[in-house]
């Protein structure tokens, strides 16, 4: 007989109270129950003689309570944008470091990067400011500052050495989460851009959760040519509609390879079942364009520069100006506002 899971947790249930875990009951729920994680568990007249009356009585209830102090915290932030993909390795922390970068360029515009992929931070090094550590007053956590109008918060800050492991359960991932959004002293900022990491779990129920009441304006999805990323791509579009994020479109990363000296384009990875802009059309989302598989790209991240500032006229940055454009559309902004023409 083949093994079968647990029978699952409803998933609105899961989507609504992400960072709930709904009581263990030792005895079946009895016809009149108010419910275990009601207001009244534990404590209304039919729950007399019940075996889950302690459970139920001690069980959290309400909302959270911090959901109001959040979004106080980020009222000044106009735009709130997760970084999607499902798929490990197809490069949202590259994308988001490029997007950040892009949005930047821009002077009138004050840019956030809030790296949630706690046990893989890389926003840091990319932006250059991997030696760097938190600064805390009494109005909060200050952002480390990569340039005047582009800030970074990540755990890489926090660690004593550089290279040590975070091992931590979910728990102790979404308060270190809730930490980054309720006591980072944001300000008043155009776009806070969250990179997250693969998959549909912890850190993506927590953002989603914390982030309800001050809303998200969407969710960029990023894969690569090749079925087995599109595969995982799916599954987070499917976990953003059940969530009730909108997809603002789909990013297609290392799209060709571009030599640097002849700049000629190579498919590298095969879109075997037609890629990402067969993916937008068959899902209904907008598809933001193909960034090219560019070697400068990643000596730019490991030296922790802009891409953009020293390679503007490669045909990955001209791409990636498309891929922003167009968000910037979908977002209903003025394309000449957020990227203006060179």
């Amino acid at each position: 007989m083949a093994p079968s899971l647990e029978e699952p947790e409803p998933v609105q249930d899961v989507l609504d109270n992400p960072l709930k875990s709904r009581p263990r009951l030792v005895a079946p729920e009895p016809e009149h129950c108010p419910g275990p994680e009601s207001e009244r568990a534990g404590q209304a007249d039919s729950c007399a003689g019940c075996p889950n009356q302690a459970i139920c009585a001690s069980a959290p209830k309400g909302p959270d309570p911090d959901l109001p102090l959040i979004a106080a915290r980020l009222s000044g932030v106009r735009h709130k944008l997760l970084v999607l993909s499902g798929k490990g390795g197809v490069g949202k922390s590259t994308f988001t470091s490029l997007l950040a970068h892009a949005f930047a360029t821009n002077d009138e515009s004050t840019v956030g990067v809030m790296d949630a992929d706690i046990c893989g931070p890389s926003i840091p090094k990319m932006m250059g400011v991997e030696a760097e550590t938190i600064h805390i007053s009494n109005t909060g956590w200050s952002p480390v500052w990569v340039a005047d109008n582009l800030g970074v918060m990540s755990i890489q800050f926090m660690l004593p050495n550089r290279d040590d492991a975070v091992i931590w359960r979910g728990p102790k991932k979404n308060g270190l989460i809730k930490q980054f959004l309720k006591e980072v002293e944001w300000g008043n900022m155009d776009f806070l851009l969250v990179d997250t990491p693969p998959g549909t779990s912890d850190e993506h129920l927590s953002v989603n959760s914390f982030l309800k009441e001050s809303g998200i304006d969407g969710a960029v999805m990023v894969t690569t040519p090749q079925e087995v990323a599109l595969l995982d791509v799916r599954k987070e579009i499917d976990f953003c509609r059940k969530a009730g994020i909108r997809v603002l479109g789909l990013v297609e990363n290392m799209s060709g390879f571009v030599c640097p000296k002849c700049t000629h384009e190579s498919q590298i990875f095969k879109a075997t079942t037609g890629g990402g802009a067969a993916l937008a059309t068959e899902m209904g989302i907008p598809f933001l364009g193909e960034v090219p598989l560019d070697p400068r790209i990643g000596m730019a991240c490991d030296y922790g520069e802009s891409f953009f500032d020293h390679y503007p006229d490669s045909p990955a940055c001209t791409a990636l100006k498309g891929v922003v454009r167009g968000l910037a559309r979908e977002m209903g902004l003025d394309t000449q506002e957020i990227l203006p023409d060179d």
